[in-house]
């Protein structure tokens, strides 16, 4: 872990990802570990904090989800752009090095049973609330936050600060074919939040 990762409030922790952007998601079960892209991440409630995610029936991560029970959403940057189109397009079950081959480097905290990708802009720890028919009919997760870190160069005092950040470090948008958009300008009416 690096010296900018710092903890997250977990009331402010749905600011993490309700800006929309394209998501890694990580789990581990028996030993294997598994990382795969993730267009489809929403906040869903803000006390606990739960979140949903989209995870195909397909997805190598999503059985690592059902037998562990936990996951961990994280906010790639713009300089993870390469590994976060492989991570989406690339399979754990027919590529059993994909996480080598991607370049993957995974760490650890004591209060998360789940890998964490380095390199991130942020980290949603989640336990899964199992809802077996939307999990199901619609390959929809429901997860509560159970703690949460954002890299201080770019989250800071409840709010992502991209403007004054390295470009390097804004989170990613998948649009479709390869192309993403990385977060702009910020746009500010000076509200209190």
């Amino acid at each position: 872990m690096n010296e900018y990762v710092t903890r997250v409030p977990l009331e402010k922790a749905y600011r993490l990802i309700n800006h929309g952007p394209t998501a890694l998601v990580s789990a581990r079960a028996n030993g294997v570990a598994n990382v795969m892209s993730a267009a489809w991440v929403c906040g869903l409630d803000f006390q606990p904090p739960k979140l949903t995610v989209v995870i195909d029936k397909i997805a190598k991560t999503r059985s690592l989800i059902e037998q562990s029970g936990v996951f961990v959403i994280q906010v790639p940057t713009a300089a993870q752009i390469a590994l976060t189109h492989y991570l989406g397009t690339h399979t754990l079950a027919q590529e059993p090095d994909k996480l080598q081959r991607a370049g993957v480097e995974l760490f650890s905290l004591s209060d998360v049973d789940a890998p964490l990708v380095a390199g991130c802009a942020a980290w949603l720890a989640c336990r899964l609330i199992p809802e077996p028919h939307n999990q199901q009919q619609y390959d929809l997760f429901i997860g509560e936050v159970t703690a949460a870190w954002a890299d201080s160069r770019v989250f800071q005092d409840g709010h992502w600060r991209f403007e004054q950040a390295p470009a390097s470090l804004r989170s990613l948008h998948y649009v479709a074919g390869g192309q993403f958009y990385a977060t702009g300008e910020s746009l500010n009416l000076n509200i209190d939040s």
